[in-house]
């Protein structure tokens, strides 16, 4: 689905700053929330507003989190409060002529909506998927959550029914009288690298997932400048 064919799902996941960047798409979102290890939760309780990072995964058409039973956040968002996830990846520096016209390049997503509690017997499952996100198959071979561990561990999704995203790719929008400036102007890509594993025990050999990351370890990004148009 375009994003001309999507729409906002309420007024106020509209994107209203830079319109043309607003995606509402489900693939678009779900590439962004699966491209994150963490979110950012925000929240108000009796003693201000509080914006608090957290591990996250999606699944289908929730997003989860979980923590300590005695998480401020968990409890209070798992009480029905209303909350403000979000997720962003930075992927460049844009570097125009102007000051004025320097931007960035980046992937977000903003989720509105209620959390709900995941059912002590959908624990454990919902538990392995974030650890088969983290490292396919390593829900197999790490010890699962003990009856203890469960209980003292909550665990919460949002579904995804009213979110939107931002995007914005492509070098910079310079104003034509500016074009002329003997100033160098382009994009500094980014993104976040794999870097060598720090073994603490391999008694029983390295699994594939952790050989695989060692080898896109080494595998260098290309840093080519980015040629599409800017938005």
């Amino acid at each position: 689905m375009s994003t001309i064919e999507a729409t906002p799902s309420t007024d106020r996941t509209r994107v209203r700053r830079v319109a043309q960047r607003g995606h509402y798409d489900g693939p678009t979102l779900h590439a962004i929330l699966d491209a994150a290890f963490v979110c950012h939760v925000a929240f108000a309780d009796g003693h201000g507003v509080h914006c608090i990072p957290t591990a996250c995964w999606r699944e289908g058409d929730h997003l989860y989190i979980h923590g300590a039973n005695g998480s401020r956040m968990l409890r209070l968002a798992g009480s029905g409060a209303q909350v403000c996830v979000t997720v962003t990846h930075l992927d460049g520096l844009v570097l125009a002529r102007s000051a004025f016209n320097h931007s960035m390049n980046y992937r977000s997503a903003v989720v509105y909506g209620v959390f709900e509690v995941v059912p002590d017997d959908q624990k454990a499952r919902a538990l392995d998927a974030f650890m088969e996100i983290l490292a396919p198959g390593r829900s197999r071979e790490a010890r699962r959550g003990n009856a203890k561990e469960l209980a003292a561990t909550t665990v919460l999704r949002i579904p995804l029914d009213e979110a939107a995203c931002k995007v914005r790719t492509g070098g910079p929008k310079d104003d034509d009288d500016d074009l002329d400036l003997p100033v160098w102007a382009g994009v500094l890509p980014m993104a976040l690298l794999p870097l060598p594993p720090v073994v603490d025990a391999a008694p029983a050999g390295t699994p594939a997932y952790v050989r695989e990351w060692q080898d896109s370890a080494r595998v260098p990004v290309a840093s080519a400048v980015i040629n599409a148009p800017a938005d």
